[in-house]
């Protein structure tokens, strides 16, 4: 037998079956090299992200972290003559460990986020029920290597400080062989195993010509997404190797991925791509009960609540979808029922960008003033046609009371509609080409194809509005029996622009 410190295999039983573990003195991941000071036990969840038995202690991780001498990154603002970023020279390749997403981040100091007390110096003890993400970070930017998680030439555009990123957790215990990993955030790290997923849940719809190749989206999620920076300033931070950077993005790859699972091919054609969808939606969760919230901005926070209840419904985990009040999403945020200009009683708005956004879909477009225009820009570029797929695979799933916000679903209905029954009293002010269709074509086929044949089923119920008083606002019911201002009291959320 060789000695410890090289490789070796230790085989231990447990709940009656053989697992299989390592003993190691350093792990690599996705570029990221993490050394320790004597021989771990260690392993891999099912999704491949890393395990250890701890205490540990590391006392390396490369790239190595720290400054560099001379920093010639190129910065340039964007459309809104905005940047997150600054030539710095202070940090590069950061670790953090994240007990609750915030507004900073210790990973690279190019960022105006950064912060260093948020980088973890090594050496370093990561102790049991704590995860480790470590970065890589881009030499140069522009990025001058190809984005790996990219769907549209906009993202191949976006400057981001990070190439990529790994998390390390450690556990006082060996998991099951088929356990998901922990969400990297938050002190909760609870395990869930592979073993409950409930395939027959998923349907069997057939397979249109437009479907996308399951090796590329495998691919798209195999990597931790980082989610726990709450500004739209991530958009520069997110490592460009493991995930799009901007909302509009995420959706549209959450929207396809959850319709390719909805098709009528083998499970074992669906196995990888359900974990990795599943576990992004752990790491939501974890986000979520730690205080996380995704509805700021235009197109920034979308297709972050359906991963959560597919991992929910998947798990038959009824707990993972019982969020805290301050779990916001987007799509809940900018929709809901109201008396539109034309006739449309689903509603869209706007909530925060560049300062608070009022509602307008109320007014007709002759009284539209800059922002109203630049509402409406938003609703048709960046977050409407994202949004389809995960409507169309809730209702499959029987997912639509559980999401809690019925005015979603009648506004993705309202903006998929083939006719036009407001074209008389809409006059001048045309239809916008972009309704009725998707962002992806996959997407534009599935709905036509089985919108219609989508399971009845209960409706929440629930009437509610994202309403602003001065700069608190906060989701509130409306009836004709309730006081809003009243509501808006009791459950404001202040949000810190």
């Amino acid at each position: 037998m060789r000695p410890l410190l090289i490789i070796s295999l230790i085989f231990l039983f447990h709940s009656q079956r053989v697992k299989c573990e390592t003993i190691v003195t350093k792990i690599s991941q996705y570029g990221i090299t993490w050394t320790f000071e004597k021989p771990v036990v260690a392993g891999q969840f099912i999704t491949g992200d890393w395990w250890v038995i701890g205490p540990v202690n590391i006392v390396r991780v490369t790239p190595t972290p720290g400054s560099i001498g001379a920093d010639t990154t190129h910065i340039s603002v964007n459309h809104w003559n905005d940047s997150s970023l600054s030539r710095d020279t202070v940090m590069r390749n950061g670790s953090m460990i994240v007990d609750k997403p915030s507004k900073t981040q210790g990973y690279d100091s190019r960022s105006k986020m950064y912060r260093p007390t948020e980088s973890i110096i090594f050496p370093f003890i990561l102790k049991p029920n704590q995860s480790l993400i470590s970065t890589e970070s881009n030499v140069n930017l522009p990025v001058d290597n190809f984005c790996k998680a990219c769907v549209t030439s906009f993202d191949k555009t976006v400057k981001t400080v990070l190439k990529s990123a790994a998390v390390l957790t450690c556990l006082s215990s060996v998991p099951p062989k088929d356990a998901f990993r922990p969400p990297y955030a938050g002190k909760l790290k609870p395990i869930f195993l592979a073993r409950n997923i409930d395939y027959p849940k998923l349907p069997k719809l057939s397979i249109p010509d437009s479907v996308p190749d399951w090796a590329t989206y495998e691919h798209y999620f195999e990597r931790p997404w980082l989610d726990h920076i709450m500004s739209w300033q991530h958009q520069e931070i997110v490592p460009n190797e493991n995930q799009p950077n901007y909302g509009r993005e995420q959706a549209r790859l959450v929207s396809i991925a959850s319709l390719m699972l909805m098709l009528d091919v083998p499970k074992e054609k669906k196995e990888k791509l359900t974990i990795e969808l599943i576990q992004r939606g752990i790491d939501l969760y974890g986000l979520a009960m730690a205080g996380g919230y995704w509805n700021e901005g235009g197109g920034l926070s979308s297709g972050r609540k359906w991963p959560i209840l597919f991992a929910s419904i998947m798990l038959n985990k009824p707990s993972i979808a019982k969020l805290p009040a301050t779990a916001l999403f987007l799509e809940d945020t900018e929709t809901y029922y109201g008396k539109g200009w034309f006739g449309q009683t689903a509603l869209w708005q706007i909530i925060a960008h560049h300062e608070y956004k009022g509602t307008y879909e109320e007014m007709s477009p002759e009284t539209w003033g800059k922002w109203e225009k630049v509402s409406e820009g938003y609703r048709t570029c960046c977050t409407s046609s994202a949004w389809v797929g995960a409507a169309l695979a809730a209702r499959y799933l029987k997912a639509v009371k559980l999401w809690g916000h019925d005015a979603y679903f009648d506004y993705v209905d309202r903006w998929m509609r083939e006719d036009d029954p407001y074209s008389e009293k809409r006059g001048a002010f045309k239809r916008p080409e972009k309704e009725g269709k998707a962002s992806d074509v996959f997407v534009t086929q599935m709905w036509k194809a089985n919108r219609a044949n989508a399971p009845q089923q209960p409706i929440s119920g629930k009437n509610m509005k994202w309403v602003w008083k001065g700069k608190i606002g906060g989701m509130v019911s409306i009836s004709a029996k309730t006081k809003t201002e009243g509501l808006i009291r009791r459950m404001v959320i202040k949000k810190n622009m």
